[in-house]
């Protein structure tokens, strides 16, 4: 496993437990990278990578809502939902990754985490911003 890889999966597990505990992600994010817990010291770009989807969250969960047909971003299941809005910052937001391994990193990890319908819906939502992204950033 890359070393992003582990960075996305670190960055998902930041966004998850977040929500299921109903913390502020920010705070555990600081909380995180000072004590990692059981898992080894955070890397750099799951800090990215949790930053900016807090920077752009409305505007992410507002395009993830718009884009996928008949599906609140609420009903989404929760591992889908923080990968999603990691997928999105990282096709939207950042030029350093290209779009595709986005894509591909997002749907390996709902492969691995989610359910079985999982990994075609990220796909299939991810694919639409990629599709869109001219228009969504103008």
């Amino acid at each position: 496993m890359g070393a992003r890889t582990k960075a996305r999966k670190r960055a998902l597990d930041v966004l998850f437990e977040a929500e299921q505990r109903g913390l502020d992600v920010a705070e555990l994010l600081a909380k995180r990278v000072v004590e990692p817990g059981t898992e080894a010291s955070l890397p750099q770009y799951a800090v990215e990578l949790v930053e900016g989807v807090l920077e752009h969250a409305e505007r992410i969960d507002e395009l993830l809502a718009t884009h996928s047909h008949g599906w609140t971003v609420a009903r989404m299941p929760a591992v889908d939902r923080a990968l999603l809005r990691l997928g999105a910052w990282e096709i939207l937001w950042n030029d350093d990754v290209p779009d595709a391994v986005a894509v591909d990193e997002a749907v390996s990890l709902a492969r691995e985490l989610s359910t079985d319908e999982s990994p075609a819906f990220v796909n299939g939502l991810l694919g639409r911003l990629v599709v869109l992204k001219p228009t969504l950033l103008a």
